[in-house]
């Protein structure tokens, strides 16, 4: 089986697949104190837990990383305990196959990359795929398979973080669909802001960036990825297809890209 291995900077996926199928997956708190023993064991630990798995076999690895601290203990893990597996480490030299038309192509997170990848082999372009992750990343493919540029935003959880942080008698809240947009008591009014305002922001950039990447802009297919996507998909209207594992996809078509 490939092994994903997916960092960013709140969290860390695992994914597993068998031929094109995720058949395992884990989520995890990325912590850049962890030490390659310790993800060893905690990677060991997931498999070993795992009713899906019974004696998982790795065969290769795909790892792309935006914490540089936790890519180089990622890497001594490889090489300590999975010295017999190919790696792939998504970093300057990789084969991906996208043209990133940007003024500094080094600036481009590599899961920004592994996205576009992902989301042109999967859906075709033009697309606009939207990361609901740290940061709400919007980036932009082309009809030929070109990364072309993106928008950045605060993410969900860092917006209601900062909100909490700075009112007095506002706290952090459970992050789900109020009853109604007008709400009957603080709780619900945060949540319906942090939902309902993410949801229109999507539908507001995309929008201006559909108008930009097309001729029609109906033409464009708007992807949605990340911990935090599911959450607003319902209440964007502008979001054609949630891949929760898009990233991992891509490091799965990366992997063979560079392998076979």
């Amino acid at each position: 089986m490939l092994l994903t291995i997916d960092v960013s900077n709140t969290h860390t996926v695992f994914g597993l697949f068998e031929g094109e199928e995720v058949v395992e997956h884990w989520r995890l708190a990325t912590d850049a104190r962890r030490t390659a023993d310790e993800l060893a064991v905690v990677l060991q630990g997931l498999l070993n837990l795992s009713p899906l798995l019974k004696n998982v076999d790795i065969s290769g690895i795909s790892i792309c990383s935006t914490v540089p601290s936790v890519l180089n203990e990622m890497r001594e893990m490889c090489r300590r305990y999975y010295g017999d597996v190919t790696a792939v480490i998504v970093e300057p030299g990789v084969r991906t196959g996208v043209p990133v038309r940007m003024d500094n192509p080094k600036e481009v997170g590599a899961d920004r990359i592994v996205n576009a990848l992902a989301a042109i082999d999967q859906y075709g372009g033009p697309c606009v795929i939207v990361d609901f992750g740290t940061a709400t990343s919007f980036d932009a493919v082309s009809a030929k398979g070109e990364y072309v540029g993106a928008v950045t935003a605060p993410g969900v959880e860092i917006s209601m973080e900062a909100l909490a942080a700075a009112g007095a008698q506002l706290h952090k809240v459970e992050l789900v669909r109020p009853r109604s947009v007008i709400a009957k008591n603080t709780v619900e009014a945060l949540q319906a802001g942090i939902i309902y305002g993410f949801a229109g922001q999507v539908d507001g950039i995309v929008k201006r960036m559909a108008a930009e990447l097309a001729d029609d802009p109906d033409d464009v297919t708007v992807v949605a990825t990340g911990a935090h996507a599911a959450l607003v998909v319902s209440e964007a209207r502008s979001i054609d297809i949630h891949e929760p594992w898009l990233t991992l996809i891509g490091l799965r078509l990366i992997y063979n890209r560079n392998t076979t």
